[in-house]
């Protein structure tokens, strides 16, 4: 008798289950949206969730018709998810952040929508903008921001994709750059159940480490009355000195260098007495210069970080670093340190100036491992399929590119070997290419999907991408999507080559063309 109550009830529940999913089914998109804030839908147990809103967006561009779902994960976890009404292709896509955050605008959702994802964003546990840290002070906004917001909002876009379309999707997949990039590294380090395919680009790994680099880098150019040491004119001078060296080591004159680390210049070249600075650099602008290329380092000359920026960064350090057309540079990695990293030791009016590069370090290790993605233990990750593709740009002036190189040599060592690791993690190191923007002098628009997407769904490692230097009068904040729209001006292309190989010019062939190039071994 129990048995059969027991299989009565089972018949039963299947009924009601496939009645239900029968009416689902029959809804349109347009009626299914409207029901979801109010729907019962089996949404996970460490992510309590409230749908605040949801409404139908029309299609315009290459964009389809939306449901675009607003919610919260408690305690302050703010997500937006965009639904296509039509023609989803059974994946799901989730971008980062940069900076602190703050914000769960879909910065770079446009090219996984018009493919047929559902695409999700988050704030990651507060609001407010992006160089604000003051937030860190609160221990629950602390963790939400470290690792909590992202893990809580992939597995609510999951299960509210579910439910939206009766159906779990086949695949997920996650893109994020400079704080995304961290988000990324975190997402397969301690989550790596979540997506299939992971992009990781200019990663923040060390997040304490990465804001006393900054520190010492504005700190550097500054004298005891605060005052720039190196100015623009210098910077310009600089840089083109460096080109005129090292530029034409890849085979090509192009205004980029393809690997710096085989670039032996010596900024003392341009040294000269003060009294004629105006022509060349003063004994104190080469050691300003030679401090920012070194990178941290204490009062004893020990090294505190994976380096410092890179030959060929120069122009970049404009605005940034060093005051450019009438701005004043930026007090970079300054707030972090007054809110956070070093928020135990200091009051809200500490100055970066009264940072010290002896005793502050220590200090760090109180707060690092929350937010920490350097684990090269990636096994898991591995183990379960997961793919990882890794970018950095050799231009870029806020993350240290040594430190993306540095942190894939240690997960080499880790896995057992080179080829160990390129079965689920390829580096790709970016001549020219800038912070996350595309708006380097390399070719830095790259289809970083189309090439994880044939990697995580056909087995198709990614030898080699291809890349574009798109010709425009303005730079570009946002992801760009791909394929690129008609009309798009393209100054050249280029291969990048997965590390450690480098693109050489093979001495013939159109200069513009990624054909006209081959690999060549890097500096190891």
């Amino acid at each position: 008798m129990p048995r059969i109550n027991f299989l009565f009830r089972l018949m039963i529940a299947l009924l009601l289950t496939s009645g239900a999913m029968a009416h689902a089914s029959a809804q349109t998109g347009a009626e299914r949206c409207a029901a979801l804030p109010s729907a019962q839908l089996a949404m996970p147990a460490e992510a309590p969730t409230r749908i605040i809103k949801a409404e139908l967006v029309a299609a315009a561009g290459t964009q389809p018709a939306l449901c675009l779902v607003s919610g919260v994960v408690a305690p302050a976890v703010n997500f937006t998810l965009a639904l296509p009404l039509e023609g989803w292709n059974e994946k799901f896509f989730q971008h980062g952040c940069g900076g602190s955050c703050g914000t769960a605008r879909q910065y770079y959702c446009e090219q996984p929508l018009s493919r047929g994802y559902a695409c999700i964003s988050t704030d990651m546990g507060h609001s407010g903008p992006s160089r604000e840290w003051i937030w860190g002070r609160d221990q629950q906004a602390l963790v939400d921001f470290a690792f909590r917001s992202t893990h809580v909002t992939a597995l609510v876009g999951k299960a509210l994709v579910a439910g939206f379309y009766q159906d779990q999707p086949k695949k997920s997949y996650f893109y994020g750059c400079s704080t995304g990039g961290r988000q990324a590294m975190v997402e397969a380090e301690r989550f790596p159940d979540d997506f299939d395919g992971i992009i990781a680009g200019g990663p923040i790994i060390n997040q304490t480490g990465a804001a006393m680099q900054l520190l010492w880098t504005t700190l550097a150019n500054r004298d005891r009355d605060n005052r720039e040491i190196v100015k623009e004119a210098d910077v310009r001078r600089l840089h083109a000195a460096v080109l005129r060296q090292c530029d034409a080591k890849d085979g090509l004159r192009d205004g980029q260098l393809a690997d710096p680390r085989s670039c032996d210049f010596d900024p003392a070249v341009l040294q000269c007495p003060a009294a004629q600075a105006d022509q060349c650099l003063s004994p104190d602008q080469v050691a300003v210069v030679r401090k920012i290329y070194a990178g941290p380092h204490d009062s004893q000359g020990k090294p505190l970080y994976t380096g410092g920026l890179a030959l060929g960064s120069e122009l970049n350090w404009l605005g940034a670093f060093v005051s450019a057309d009438g701005k004043p540079s930026t007090d970079l990695g300054g707030e972090f340190m007054r809110h956070i990293g070093l928020a135990a030791s200091v009051g809200p009016d500490w100055q970066a100036k009264q940072f010290d590069f002896d005793r502050d370090p220590q200090r760090f290790g109180l707060v690092e491992p929350y937010f920490s993605g350097s684990n090269p233990d990636l096994r898991k990750f591995k183990a379960r399929g997961g793919k990882l593709i890794g970018f950095q740009g050799w231009n870029d002036p806020q993350i240290v590119p040594l430190n993306f190189l540095d942190f894939y040599q240690t997960v080499t060592r880790t896995m057992g070997g080179p080829q160990q690791t390129r079965d689920f993690f390829r580096l790709f190191m970016l001549p020219g290419t800038n912070h996350c923007t595309n708006d380097g002098v390399g070719a830095d628009a790259i289809d970083y999907l189309d090439a994880l997407e044939q990697w995580v769904e056909q087995g198709k490692a990614p030898e080699v991408l291809i890349g574009s230097h798109i010709e425009r009068s303005a730079p570009q904040r946002a992801a760009i999507a791909f394929p690129l729209p008609v009309g798009t001006k393209i100054g050249f292309t280029r291969p990048h080559y997965a590390y450690p190989g480098v693109a050489r010019y093979k001495g013939k062939g159109d200069p513009n063309d990624a054909a006209s190039f081959e690999a060549a071994p890097a500096k190891p």
